[in-house]
């Protein structure tokens, strides 16, 4: 899977390989849409993959600095083109350009569930303690 899904910032929808995909918002309302489901990279779907790439590497230091190097390009995007937050979809090719909305609550919720619970292993009521 995170040969053809992943990506610097989540998960596509569709992998590349496959004839209906779409690596671009293009056209009209209806093409651009159309797309979402077709290649649309979705930063959310980084949390589950997260989870159960660790849970299946036993989450072992070494999966966790794996799952780290993945977030480098989110983390980074987050403090500089994002301002702070991340988009609901971005495309699923290089440069990956931002679409649908600029700041979608799930998809920061679920990279920070993800991070507090698996990666750093906090249930939510001690990290909510360590603030």
């Amino acid at each position: 899977m995170e040969q053809h899904l992943l990506t610097p910032y989540g998960l596509r929808s569709l992998a590349p390989d496959d004839p209906q995909y779409r690596s671009r918002f293009e056209g009209d309302p209806f093409s651009a849409d159309s797309a979402y489901h077709q290649g649309t990279v979705w930063p959310w779907l980084s949390g589950p993959f997260i989870t159960a790439y660790l849970e299946v590497n036993g989450q072992s230091h070494s999966s966790r600095k794996q799952v780290e190097q993945w977030l480098s390009d989110l983390r980074r995007y987050l403090e500089n083109d994002g301002l702070g937050q991340l988009s609901e979809v971005l495309e699923g090719d290089p440069p990956h350009r931002a679409g649908g909305c600029l700041a979608q609550a799930w998809s920061v919720a679920e990279l920070l569930r993800a991070l507090v619970e698996d990666v750093y292993s906090a249930a939510p009521a001690q990290a909510h303690a360590r603030l």
